[in-house]
């Protein structure tokens, strides 16, 4: 069972970990830890309560929280999207919470709202990864492996930066001999 408490536990954990505090305005984070509660109750998994999650776990997979753009966001403005995590001086008052401009690519904006282009052809079944914009990417600092459509903002094992991943780029050709 998902209990507010443990969401929030697990906030704070993150928060910690990575130098951040949560919101301090504390009728707030209220609200955000009990939107990511229902998202996780509704879907599985704690999708950003404040953006649209299309219930699609491939699709959404950027946007759970902490999502991709928490710690670019943190960075270049002192809070994420949601204000959710935000840097120390955003949590000492120092500098207020402001809205931010979203990361979140257009397209995927569009598609958890529904508007999925069309096919202009079927799908190949025998090669999923053939019709799909997922490539193999690694860090080249700690060697993890993703299968996205681009590289992670920062690595979620040793936290590099996303100009450290370099794609996989796999040979599918069949040798006979």
């Amino acid at each position: 069972m998902i209990t507010l408490e443990n969401v929030k536990r697990r906030a704070e954990m993150d928060a910690k970990a990575h130098g951040y505090f949560l919101t301090p305005d504390p009728d707030f984070l209220q609200n955000l830890l009990e939107g990511l509660k229902e998202n996780e109750e509704r879907y599985g998994y704690p999708s950003c309560p404040c953006r649209l999650a299309s219930g699609n776990f491939d699709w959404d997979r950027d946007i759970i929280c902490p999502c991709d753009y928490r710690d670019p966001d943190v960075e270049e403005f002192g809070m994420c999207y949601c204000a959710l995590y935000v840097r120390k001086d955003v949590a000492e008052g120092a500098k207020p919470i402001e809205p931010i401009p979203e990361r979140r690519p257009q397209e995927k904006i569009n598609r958890a709202s529904g508007e999925v282009p069309e096919k202009k052809e079927a799908p190949d079944t025998k090669g999923a990864a053939r019709d799909t914009n997922r490539k193999f990417f690694y860090c080249k600092v700690c060697g993890y492996v993703t299968f996205r459509e681009e590289p992670p903002h920062v690595c979620p094992i040793c936290r590099a930066k996303q100009e450290f991943f370099e794609e996989i780029v796999l040979d599918t050709k069949i040798k006979v001999r």
